[in-house]
């Protein structure tokens, strides 16, 4: 299980490398995690454009989707030598949860919520950047989505 945190952990890292790659040239790289109304905002006022963030996203989902389909599940099996359905499902979850929860409480309350670095020019009355829908989402995906794709992912695995 200590295995399985420090992987965690190392997620965490992975999900912080794509946040500050992506707004290297400012938080207008990254608009596409915005509400609606911010990346509209951002394209009224020239600051970006709609096929830059439709590639920027495609972009940024490749980055963060491979480590979470691949690279999870091949450390649970491959590293910690997960035997069976139930111990990777737990494993794949804490590392799934750990990164989630950085994600939530660091990257979405503190960093974008608490400090400059993610204010777009000209949307500061908009904020917060993420509310309502999009936050409860989030929290949703993070606290049963990520078990279930744990969990999906380990059976598919012990199917083979």
């Amino acid at each position: 299980m200590i295995l399985a945190v420090l992987e965690g952990i190392a997620m965490c890292f992975v999900l912080l490398i794509i946040c500050v790659v992506g707004i290297a040239n400012g938080p207008v790289g990254m608009v596409f995690f915005y509400e609606k109304e911010v990346q509209e905002k951002a394209i009224e006022l020239g600051l970006t454009s709609r096929e830059t963030i439709r590639k920027r996203k495609m972009i940024t989902y490749i980055a963060i989707l491979v480590p979470q389909f691949l690279l999870v599940p091949l450390t649970v099996y491959l590293v910690n030598g997960a035997p069976d359905f139930r111990t990777a499902a737990v494993q794949m979850t804490v590392i799934y949860l750990i990164s989630g929860l950085f994600d939530r409480l660091f990257i979405d309350w503190y960093w974008v919520g608490k400090t400059k670095a993610w204010i777009i020019p000209g949307t500061e009355y908009m904020m917060p950047y993420i509310y309502g829908k999009t936050l409860i989402g989030k929290w949703v995906s993070t606290l049963i989505g990520f078990p279930l794709l744990a969990a999906i992912i380990a059976w598919l695995v012990s199917r083979i």
